[in-house]
């Protein structure tokens, strides 16, 4: 059956592929996506303002104030070319669609009146006034003025008539023009009489921002110019485009693959243009001495070197006739300042472009740093190829800022930046979940045997299974069941196999609960330890606790063993161990063979705690500890017993009894017996026999739990000494027992 993890080591690949599907299919959001830093780019640095040869006929506010309600009648509108005529405009834009007859030319207005006499002579008078459009149509002949039509989805509307030659070099541009099947034409004697007719449409991107502007259209089967071209030709008095695509002269355009339009020539202009006939708008603040209100020139007073020799656009900006929209540097903007912007672009050439191996780099560099992480992340860890994924990224986005800002080109990081980001968390999910997944194999296999600590550092660092130990302080326990040879008779191999794991368990369980680690288990005997292998504080306090709740374990166990031994499932006294804890230094760590090893320590202390355990029956205690031990853990309740000599050792060792938690430490009773305790060793190290006898008596009468056998114990010992006094440099130390 294949495993989750097999499966998954896929997806980081899975995920590349599918960024470069989406990338070549490129729906919405992703070219929102790139065209959004395009914008931020351009908010940054845009077109620096210049005095261009361009100007706004702003209808305004006021001028809707002065002159009334828009539309005005078409003779003010033919006034309006005719002064701009007369200031010598390079050529009049009128950014009006004007489809339909004047409805407040004077024959419109007759046939509006109602029938009778009374009215017969108003008719009269207004059917002999001229037609405002035929006023119109006469003013536009006469002067440089470029009129429009809209490009419609619907199939209808007569083809407009061309104003210029087409000269195409290369592929035919009518394959990647934006194509449209309709149109809404002007009037025909307004068309007639205009230097220049085109396309008056913007065409938004997927989320309504205007940042690019056809050049030309694809209308029917023919060729048409945008407004924009045509307004560029007519104020140089061009008659031809020259529109050049792919494969002209061994050129290639700036679009996707190389292939379609590469660029217009509109009279002296060499315009470069994206694979549809687009330009990028560079948009700059709009200046105030872009616009001339309306009402200035229809009253004369506006600044003639203001229009003389530009372009003039004709439009408005007044609420509600300015139809605003989203442009690369602002949220709204009228329609006739984006037009204005358009054309400043085409005559500054400072132009916005799409090198034509802009799409292979971006899609060849994601994949090629996508395919390096996915190889890299299981070697180098997340941090360093994190650090290698920022840096790539920052690379991207400040290399795009730089081509941006010095070529005017546009190279897109965000997509890139997105892809890598992605493939680094998902291989570096799929890195984690393997690692957690060897990491729980180690768990399962040690946890068991260790103690949580080791097995939880022991999967965080895999490389510590390996042979070699270190020189630590430490704490070490050895606790054995006394007698347990004789007691084993009793059971059965099988009932003493679970007996010895009902003792073990919870034995075992207090050793991890006060963070020791248990080192092994040699039949019915514990070693245990504390501060390895990591820091444990208080180890040697820890230690004696454990084996003060051992000890209360060991009863509830025994309670147990008294039950069953009274319903008849089992024979058995009660068990009795040995505690021996000592504290000092010892080499821990894995120790065996290549073949095999354990997580152990040895050295002189540890075989002192095993020799501490073997003498606890001695002593007639419970729990021993060593000198070490106590002043580490003073604040329990332990009693000196001896001073002991080891084999080895030239420095004798004292030994306690630990007979208490804290709190029986502070006990009237306890504090009464260290005093006669030390009092009866002082006289007994100083030989007088008899007064450490009475003492002796005296602490066996206060019936200290856990001391009884060893007042017996040391009784025998000073009798057999009064009998036989021990050498001249005995000193109070017992050599006896520890060999």
């Amino acid at each position: 059956m294949i495993k989750f993890s097999q499966i998954f080591r896929f997806v980081p690949f899975a995920l590349l592929l599918f960024a470069l599907a989406l990338r070549i299919y490129e729906p919405g959001p992703v070219e929102q996506l790139r065209m959004g830093v395009f914008d931020q780019y351009q908010v940054l640095k845009p077109r620096q303002p210049a005095d261009l040869p361009i100007r706004i006929l702003d209808i305004d506010e006021q001028s809707l104030n002065r002159f009334g309600q828009w539309p005005w009648p078409r003779n003010q509108l033919a006034r309006i070319i005719d002064l701009l005529n007369e200031a010598g405009a390079a050529a009049v834009v009128i950014d009006v669609l004007m489809s339909e007859p004047d409805r407040l030319s004077p024959a419109r207005l007759a046939g509006l009146l109602p029938e009778g006499k009374e009215y017969s002579a108003a008719r009269k008078v207004l059917a002999e006034r001229s037609n405002y459009d035929a006023v119109l149509a006469k003013s536009i002949a006469q002067s440089n003025t470029v009129i429009g039509f809209a490009l419609t989805h619907e199939s209808s509307g007569r083809t407009p008539s061309p104003k210029a030659g087409m000269v195409q070099a290369g592929d035919s541009p009518s394959e990647f023009l934006l194509p449209f099947p309709g149109n809404i034409p002007a009037l025909p004697n307004l068309e007639s009489s205009a230097a220049g007719y085109g396309a008056l449409n913007f065409i938004p991107d997927s989320d309504g921002t205007i940042r690019r502007a056809p050049l030309f259209y694809q209308l029917k089967d023919k060729i048409v110019p945008s407004i924009d071209a045509e307004a560029l030709r007519a104020a140089q008095g061009a008659s031809t485009y020259i529109l050049k695509s792919s494969n002209a002269s061994r050129e290639l355009s700036y679009g996707r693959g190389g292939i379609g339009v590469v660029s217009a020539r509109i009279g002296a202009l060499t315009v470069p243009t994206d694979s549809h006939g687009r330009i990028w708008i560079r948009y700059a603040p709009t200046s105030s001495d872009l616009l001339v209100p309306a009402w200035r020139l229809i009253e004369e007073t506006a600044p003639i070197d203001k229009l003389s020799g530009h372009i003039v656009v004709v439009g408005s900006t007044a609420a509600g006739l300015n139809a605003p929209r989203a442009t690369s540097i602002e949220s709204s903007v009228p329609a006739v300042v984006i037009r204005a912007q358009t054309l400043a672009t085409l005559i500054s050439g400072d132009f916005l472009y799409r090198p034509d191996w802009a799409d292979g780099a971006e899609i060849l560099a994601f994949l090629a740093l996508g395919l390096i992480l996915i190889w890299l992340l299981p070697r180098w860890g997340s941090l360093w190829c994190a650090l290698l994924a920022v840096a790539a990224i920052g690379s991207a986005f400040g290399g795009s800022w730089v081509m941006y800002s010095q070529q005017n080109a546009l190279v897109d990081p965000v997509y890139f930046g997105l892809v890598i980001f992605l493939v680094y968390l998902t291989q570096s999910l799929r890195v984690y979940l393997l690692t957690e997944s060897e990491r729980k194999t180690v768990r399962d296999a040690f946890g068991r045997y260790l103690s949580p600590a080791l097995v939880e550092q022991l999967a965080l660092e895999p490389d510590r299974l390996s042979l070699g130990g270190e020189i630590r302080e430490m704490s070490i326990l050895f606790c054995d069941i006394r007698g347990f040879t004789a007691f084993s008779e009793q059971y059965s191999p099988e009932g003493l196999t679970q007996l010895i794991n009902r003792f073990l368990t919870p034995m075992t369980q207090v050793i991890l609960d006060q963070k020791g680690t248990i080192d092994k288990y040699m039949g019915d005997c514990i070693m245990a330890f504390w501060n390895a292998p990591l820091e444990v504080p208080d180890h040697a306090l820890k230690a004696c606790h454990s084996a003060l709740v051992m000890m209360k374990e060991l009863e509830a166990l025994n309670l147990e063993l008294v039950k069953e031994a009274k319903t008849g499932d089992s024979t058995t006294d009660s068990l009795r161990i040995g505690i021996g804890i000592n504290t000092g230094t010892a080499c821990v760590g894995n120790l065996g063979s290549e073949q095999r090893f354990d997580y152990s320590a040895l050295g002189d202390s540890v075989n002192l705690a095993s020799r501490l355990e073997g003498q606890s029956k001695t002593y007639g205690v419970d729990i021993l500890l060593t000198e070490d031990t106590y002043r580490s853990a003073s604040q329990l309740a332990a009693v000196e017993l001896d001073l002991i000599q080891v084999v080895g050792k030239s420095e004798p060792t004292r030994i306690f009894a630990l007979l208490g938690d804290e709190e029986v430490c502070t006990s009237t009773d306890f504090v009464r017996l260290v005093e006669l305790q030390n009092e009866m060793l002082n006289t007994y190290r100083a030989r007088q026999w008899e007064k450490t006898l009475e003492l002796t008596d005296r602490l066996k009468q206060m019936q200290f739990e856990g001391m009884e056998r060893y007042y017996s114990m040391f009784s025998e010992r000073v009798l057999e000494y009064r009998a036989t006094p021990p050498e001249f440099d005995w000193g109070g130390i017992e050599r006896r027992l520890m060999k």
